[in-house]
């Protein structure tokens, strides 16, 4: 079969498996390891921290269900975590909140004014 007829085949079978009424996006799953018992904690503070060192520290906290943004509202998708900084998180920083919520983390370029 040639990658094109493959191509073709499991497009349609990505289509037939989508029923009439299946337009809503599921949330994504929380990201918790399966291990990990879910526990109410503090969002430690990581405004002004490297992106990708922001995602460690909140990780190693046991936070896993990230997002992220542009701040600047210019839509940019954050592809080299280490050039960007976080200016605002949400929840803020302190908040106890259990470990599967979601936590989004608002950045904007190193060289953004």
């Amino acid at each position: 079969m040639t990658t094109r007829a493959l191509t073709a085949v499991l497009v349609l079978f990505a289509v037939a498996a989508c029923g009439p009424n299946d337009t809503k996006i599921p949330e994504p799953p929380t990201l918790a390891p399966p291990s990990a018992s879910v526990r109410s904690l503090p969002i430690p503070n990581v405004v002004g921290m490297d992106h990708q060192d922001a995602q460690d520290t909140l990780q190693k906290a046991g936070f896993y269900y990230l997002t992220e943004e542009d701040a600047t509202g210019k839509g940019r998708q954050l592809i080299i975590d280490h050039n960007w900084v976080v200016v605002e998180q949400v929840p803020p920083a302190g908040k106890v909140v259990p470990q599967s919520d979601k936590i989004l983390l608002r950045s904007k370029k190193k060289t953004d004014p």
